[in-house]
């Protein structure tokens, strides 16, 4: 369950460390300064949303994701405001209020904006979480890093509950990281399946209902990628960018499985997706990126 006292702690210590940043920052000119100062706009996020789905045992791309994440974002913007509120009291509200749309309400803001869901690419490595509010990659996979390495990952959540439910095995691991999804695996039971959905399971649509969900209660934009296969169409692409404007979003991001040389994932001949084998991968501590399932990489 999720713990909602606990969330709206960090959401008000966030908050305040955000606003104390504005003025710490050392800017490179006098006008970024001014502009950023005069607004204090931050943009407290949030990132590990498809994990936390998993654990409360949500499937990504159901109707019920949707309707967990308008809860959860409407819980974080309003607690970001109030947040915000207490420090208007404290610190005063941002210097251009009076030119903002806030003037001339009771809402007092120390900041022009409060909440931004970024892609956490990188610092969601860190934290050991899925990215921003994007479902899982993969369930195994390659990170390709700048020094050329190689990095075996498996989402952990998975690895624990194949050992948990009793079907974990070396070969299994091996077998799941040829593949972008769990769906056509049937030696992952049923229920598991359609749990850890990926990516390439989760349609079009349905990606832009999540980023509308989170939108809708998100002040500045919601970064969010659409994996579209092989055989997209320039219609299937407009067809996104005319829906995500219906939708209020304020950006969309679409990418065509295969546009691009050097991706991790590669299609065979027989048309069955899978990781592109490589002789040099390197085992590292778990506690890293990524591991080898059993100490030992198959591939």
């Amino acid at each position: 369950r999720v713990d909602w006292d606990k969330l709206r702690d960090r959401i008000h210590w966030g908050i305040r460390f955000l606003d104390d940043v504005v003025d710490v920052n050392r800017y490179p000119l006098e006008a970024i300064q001014v502009a950023t100062t005069g607004n204090r706009k931050i943009g407290l996020g949030l990132m590990g949303f498809a994990d936390l789905l998993i654990r409360l045992g949500i499937p990504y791309h159901s109707r019920e994701a949707v309707a967990f994440a308008a809860k959860l974002m409407r819980f974080v913007h309003r607690e970001s405001r109030a947040a915000s509120e207490k420090l208007a009291a404290e610190r005063g509200v941002f210097p251009n209020f009076e030119k903002s749309i806030y003037a001339g309400t009771p809402r007092r803001l120390r900041n022009a904006t409060v909440n931004t869901i970024a892609p956490t690419g990188t610092i969601s490595i860190i934290a050991g979480c899925s990215s921003g509010i994007e479902p899982l990659f993969a369930i195994s996979f390659v990170r390709n890093v700048l020094s050329g390495t190689r990095l075996f990952e498996t989402n952990p959540l998975f690895e624990q509950m194949a050992k948990d439910r009793g079907f974990h095995s070396r070969e299994l691991l091996a077998e799941v990281a040829r593949r972008p999804s769990l769906a056509a695996l049937k030696e992952v039971p049923s229920d598991v399946r359609k749990l850890f959905v990926t990516a390439f399971d989760v349609t079009g649509r349905q990606h832009l209902e999540i980023q509308a969900a989170f939108q809708k209660y998100t002040d500045n934009a919601v970064s969010k990628t659409i994996n579209l296969p092989a055989d997209a169409t320039v219609e299937d692409v407009r067809a996104i960018y005319v829906e995500a404007h219906r939708l209020k979003c304020k950006g969309i991001t679409i990418y065509r499985y295969g546009s691009k040389p050097g991706q991790v994932l590669s299609v065979t001949e027989e048309e069955e997706p899978r990781v592109e084998a490589a002789p040099d991968f390197v085992a590292v501590d778990t506690d890293y990126a990524g591991d080898c399932p059993g100490g030992i990489c198959d591939f």
